[in-house]
């Protein structure tokens, strides 16, 4: 996808995740990736892939405006088409952005990411009193049915 296109949260995901973005991308291609970090990594790609459709857009405007140009070739059809391109992809980042930066939100710190969850196994270690360690002969009979 958009691995070597920079991205606008790229500083965000090396701080939540510890690494530079290309190692990132290498670690998710491990077997012990983790869920959470392929899904910000393909966020970031459709990120960046649309940040660079924005400055294409943006650059062609500012082409098409630059004052050198001969004014016979402005369109106003062509900069409406383009004046809607650029909302779409305007509209397609922000998505990109709120749900990566949601998904960011949501994780650990780094620190905390690498540690393996461990679950305190309790052992209830108790002695009973000599009296109360014999059961009585009856316990767990059976009682007979009276007819």
């Amino acid at each position: 996808m958009s691995r070597d296109k920079a991205s606008t949260m790229d500083a965000d995901l090396q701080k939540v995740f510890g690494n530079p973005v290309p190692e990132l991308y290498e670690a998710a291609a491990g077997q012990d990736a983790s869920p959470a970090l392929a899904r910000a990594l393909e966020l970031r790609s459709f990120l960046a892939l649309t940040e660079e459709q924005v400055a294409r857009v943006r650059d062609r405007v500012h082409a098409d405006m630059d004052p050198d140009r001969d004014m016979g070739e402005l369109s106003a059809d062509k900069l409406r088409f383009d004046a809607q391109w650029l909302e779409a992809a305007l509209e397609a980042r922000d998505g990109y952005r709120a749900a990566l930066g949601g998904l960011l939100l949501t994780m650990p710190p780094p620190a905390q990411q690498e540690r393996p969850v461990r679950t305190a196994q309790f052992r209830a270690i108790a002695t009973l009193p000599p009296s109360a360690a014999t059961a009585p002969q009856r316990a767990g009979a059976a009682r007979a049915r009276r007819p």
